[in-house]
């Protein structure tokens, strides 16, 4: 059957430009939508999803793409005022990590603007945006989301100012920020406009924040953290503050959390519950062309191309490690898409002129933990533990495989689709867990041969993060002794099914509780297993996660006792080197490290027996 683009007209799309809103015969707005982003209408891009969240609402809606913050914010400007408030999404990625390495150099390009241009966006959009839109409309809401914003709503510590901020409603103007994914808060905010209350008297919405130098009703179950100025003058304070901030960040039922900024008071209204699995297909069911605006007509946007033909089964992540932020943003809990949902949208991949039969991701944040919940919810609604699998995986967590073949099964089966791929990482331990029911370990070898056979694209990415059990430990992450297994099977089936795959292992260095020696075994035991290892990083804090709270104030926020990082340039260069030991520049200065921290040991281990003398050693240092 031929192809044809079913998304030729532009109203297609959600107005950009004046002459789009005039095109709808719309003489007004409710709501503008200021995006850090191009817009891309594809449920991965946060500012498409508000948009059509709203606009499903009834709402006349518009965004603006990365407007110009410079100059005379003609771009603020050009669409007038809305009926009911601006909206403010800074972008699907942090700008900050968007804009700097972990060493913080300049990034000379940017994945979410056409052509990979860089310096489309500024530094802190959330405040940027927030702050001119501020000055030009002074009685005109405010609403704020985003990632950039949901891990900032609270004093955190800013890798890239090296300082603790306050949360970030002292320092933007706007009027409420939504937290963590945005449909159902916003949808309520909706509501109660429509009832016709006024938006600055709305303040119990679920899963919002506000500041205010107003008095506070209190409530019961209120959680005081300290004053952002405490914590400046005290790390243990912020320490003990993040644990309270994480585990009501995990709870199903959780509690309000309030805390002082100088003389005013920033307010966090505690989650929703999950989302049903009607609510989360009526956000990915909603109108999406699943296209860039023609604005970019003939310019590539990379992280479009990388989703282009992908489909995202489910939200949350109950791994909890240490340094990653799709709990504190998405939860820990599971909300997963209805079967129904899911084909719907491949079945639209199908029909985009372009597709070739081939879909590059059945996946999620973790690939395999579609439709996973606890088999008694009423536990888990009294759980405030942010891991489900660390220290070890819980008894009550149903981690039953077999919806998720049945996925992979009926995709499979459409005669459009020639391949489905899962370009989402896994976690092999739910895979290599001993169920008491034999059925979900039966389910689970079923999903690690079909996974290996059918749905890799010549290279399964997993995350072991690291070799030794100490730094696992403080990564909440499960011991190495796993990854060593999944890969035994992973190249058994390799054999028996004749291909030539690779498994991709990422590593991280100078992460909280990491020493040089964990990396030179790191670098043993990859070379063990035959690895000169490509995908690593070092540790780059980000707001709002464990490893960040543990770097900042040097403690445990969960035990309070000391921990060690690799903070300096020198310090993260000497972790970083072990990545790199089969490459012969490395090789000298390896060797050296390992005899400044008194384990000449390793040497051998790593290198085989060294002819090499401290005179040598002299002489090349001199070199």
């Amino acid at each position: 059957m031929r192809k044809t683009s079913t998304f030729a007209s532009m109203n297609a799309w959600l107005p950009t430009t004046k002459k789009e809103v005039e095109a709808r015969g719309w003489d007004s707005l409710d709501v503008i939508l200021f995006s850090g982003d191009a817009y891309v209408d594809h449920p991965s891009f946060g500012a498409a999803v508000i948009g059509r969240t709203l606009e499903a609402e009834g709402l006349r809606v518009a965004i603006v793409p990365q407007p110009d913050w410079r100059g005379d914010f003609r771009d603020f400007r050009k669409l007038g005022i809305p009926r009911l408030f601006f909206g403010v999404s800074p972008g699907a990625m942090d700008s900050m990590i968007n804009h700097y390495t972990a060493n913080k150099r300049l990034r000379s390009d940017d994945a979410y603007t056409p052509d990979r241009r860089a310096g489309m966006r500024p530094d802190y959009p959330s405040i940027v945006y927030t702050g001119i839109l501020r000055q030009l409309y002074p009685e005109t809401p405010i609403v704020l989301g985003g990632i950039e914003a949901s891990l900032r709503r609270l004093t955190h510590y800013d890798y890239w100012q090296d300082k603790l901020r306050p949360g970030i409603l002292a320092d933007s103007p706007a009027d409420l920020l939504i937290y963590g994914m945005g449909e159902l808060p916003l949808k309520e905010l909706v509501r109660h406009i429509k009832l016709g209350e006024p938006f600055r008297t709305i303040r119990d919405i679920p899963q919002t924040a506000y500041i205010t130098t107003d008095p506070i009703t209190p409530l019961t179950d209120d959680i005081h953290l300290f004053s952002h100025e405490k914590c400046l003058v005290d790390k243990l304070k912020q320490a003990e503050n993040f644990r309270h901030i994480e585990e009501e960040s995990n709870k199903y039922h959780a509690s309000r959390i309030l805390q002082q900024v100088g003389k005013r008071t920033i307010v966090v209204n505690p989650p929703f519950p999950p989302m049903t699995e009607k609510q989360i297909d009526a956000s990915f069911d909603l109108p999406y062309t699943r296209l860039p605006h023609p604005k970019y007509k003939g310019k590539t946007i990379p992280a479009f191309e990388m989703i282009k033909f992908s489909v995202n089964l489910h939200r949350g992540c109950f791994g909890g490690c240490a340094f990653c932020t799709i709990s504190a943003h998405q939860g820990k809990f599971i909300a997963s898409r209805s079967k129904d949902s899911i084909l719907k949208e491949v079945h639209q991949i199908t029909q985009m002129p372009d597709f070739k039969g081939y879909l590059s991701d059945l996946g999620g944040p973790s690939a395999n933990m579609y439709h996973m919940k606890g088999t008694d919810e009423h536990i888990c609604e009294k759980c405030k533990k942010p891991s489900c699998i660390f220290p070890a995986i819980c008894p009550n967590l149903n981690a039953d495989h077999s919806a998720l073949l049945d996925i992979y099964r009926e995709v499979d089966r459409l005669p459009e689709v020639k391949k489905s791929f899962v370009g989402s990482g896994i976690r092999y331990d739910l895979l290599l867990h001993k169920y008491k029911e034999e059925s979900k370990n039966e389910a689970a070898r079923t999903y690690m041969e079909e996974l290996i056979a059918k749905h890799i694209s010549g290279r399964l990415k997993v995350a072991p993060e690291h070799t030794s059990d100490a730094v696992l430990k403080q990564m909440r992450k499960p011991s190495f002794e796993l990854f060593g297994q999944f890969k035994r099977i992973f190249e058994e089936n390799n054999q028996r099914y004749k291909l030539n795959q690779q498994l991709i292992p990422y590593f991280i260095s100078s992460h909280p509780g990491c020493h040089e020696a964990d990396m030179a075994d790191l670098a043993i035991q990859t070379k063990r297993l035959n690895f000169q290892l490509e995908q690593v990083q070092d540790f780059t804090p980000t707001p709002m996660t464990l490893a960040t709270e543990i770097y900042y104030t040097g403690y445990h926020p969960y035990t309070l006792e000391k921990v060690y990082t690799a903070k300096s340039k020198d310090e993260k260069l000497a972790q970083r080197q072990f990545f790199f030991w089969y490459q012969p520049e490395y090789r000298q200065k390896i060797i050296r490290s390992l005899q400044r921290i008194d384990r000449k040991d390793l040497i051998d281990q790593l290198f085989g027996k060294q002819p090499v003398t401290g005179q040598r050693l002299r002489k090349n240092k001199r070199s």
